[in-house]
C-alpha cells in the first residue's frame, strides 16, 4: 500500500471523496503520458456536479481532450449539453481517448475523436474542417494541449525540445484559433489553458513557463481583436494538477511524490476541480461580458 495522505472533501458538504496529498513515485518515458496507468488515476468526474444546460446544443473542440484537465472539461461540457470534438496525440487507437468518449456518450452527448499532431497547421485545419463536416458549427474552442521538458540547465536545452514545447503549447493555439474563428459567430468563446507558472515560473521548467507566458499575451491580444465580433477569449491558469503531463515530465520520481505541496491548498489539484471554470467561461449566461481575463489557481 502506498502512503497517501487523504483530504476528505466531504467536510464541504459535497460527498465522500478522498483526494491524495501525495503520490507514489512514478515516471513515464513516453509523452504526453497515459492516464490509465497512473497511480492513482486522476479524478476527472465529479459525481456531485449535475449539469443545468449551460451549454445545451453547443459544439466544442477540446485539444488534449483525452486525459487530464481536457478529459475533465470534456465530461463537464457533456453534462452541460455540448457535443464535442476531442483531439489527442497518442499513437494508440484506443486507450485514454476512447475512455473519454465512452464517458461523454454515457452522459448522452456525442464525441468525435481526431488523432494527430497539433503543432502542425495542416492538422489543425483538418480538425476544424472535420468538426464542421460532422456538426455544422463551432461554438467553443478549448486550446488545452501541452507538453513539457525539464530544463534545469538552459545550456543543455535542445532545439527539438524547445520547438516541441512552443509548437504544442503556443503555435497550436494560434493555428486552431485562426481556422476555428472563421466559423464562429457572436456568442462563441475561445478558452486557453495557461498555467500558474506563467506568473510564478519554475526554474527547472523555463521553456514551459515561457510558453505559458506567451499564452497569457495571446489571450489578451486576441480578446481585443475578436471583441467587435462578439467572440470572447479567456484563459485558465491551473496550479500543479495531477495529470499525465506530470509523470511524463519529471524524471526525478520524488518530484512527483510532493507535487503541489507549495500550492495554497497544500496539495495538487485534481482535474475535476479545474473543469467547472471552463464551463463558466464558455457560458454566455455566466460570463457573457468577460473577455481577456485569466482565472488563476494558486
Amino acid at each position: 500500500m502506498y502512503p497517501y495522505n487523504f483530504y476528505n472533501n466531504s467536510v464541504f458538504g459535497l460527498y465522500r471523496m478522498n483526494i491524495p496529498y501525495t503520490f507514489p513515485p512514478q515516471h513515464q518515458d513516453k509523452k504526453p503520458g497515459i492516464e490509465s496507468i497512473m497511480i492513482p488515476k486522476p479524478i476527472s468526474d465529479d459525481p456531485s456536479y449535475i449539469g443545468s444546460g449551460k451549454l445545451n446544443n453547443k459544439i466544442a473542440i477540446i485539444t488534449g481532450g483525452d486525459s487530464g484537465i481536457g478529459r475533465a472539461v470534456s465530461i463537464a461540457y457533456a453534462k452541460e449539453g455540448a457535443d464535442l470534438t476531442i483531439v489527442y496525440l497518442s499513437e494508440r487507437e484506443d486507450g485514454d481517448a476512447q475512455e473519454t468518449k465512452n464517458i461523454v456518450e454515457k452522459y448522452g452527448r456525442k464525441a468525435l475523436l481526431i488523432r494527430g499532431d497539433l503543432s502542425k497547421e495542416d492538422f489543425c485545419k483538418k480538425v476544424v474542417d472535420e468538426t464542421m463536416k460532422t456538426y455544422g458549427k463551432i461554438d467553443i474552442l478549448v486550446n488545452n494541449c501541452a507538453t513539457a521538458y525539464l530544463d534545469p540547465d538552459i545550456t543543455k536545452l535542445s532545439n527539438n525540445e524547445l520547438l516541441d514545447i512552443f509548437g504544442t503549447n503556443v503555435f497550436s493555439y494560434f493555428y486552431m484559433a485562426s481556422h476555428a474563428v472563421k466559423h464562429m459567430k457572436s456568442g462563441s468563446s475561445i478558452i486557453n489553458t495557461c498555467s500558474i507558472l506563467a506568473f510564478e515560473p519554475f526554474e527547472k521548467l523555463i521553456a514551459y513557463s515561457a510558453s505559458k507566458g506567451a499564452v497569457v499575451s495571446f489571450t489578451k491580444s486576441l480578446a481585443k481583436q475578436l471583441a467587435p465580433k462578439g467572440i470572447r477569449v479567456n484563459a485558465v491558469a491551473p496550479t500543479y494538477t495531477w495529470t499525465p503531463l506530470i509523470p511524463s515530465t519529471y524524471s526525478n520520481e520524488e518530484d512527483v511524490v510532493s507535487l503541489g505541496k507549495y500550492a495554497t491548498m497544500g496539495r495538487a489539484a485534481q482535474p475535476f476541480e479545474i473543469s467547472p471554470t471552463f464551463v463558466f467561461l464558455a457560458s454566455n449566461v455566466c460570463a457573457g461580458y468577460l473577455t481577456g481575463e485569466v482565472i488563476m489557481f494558486n
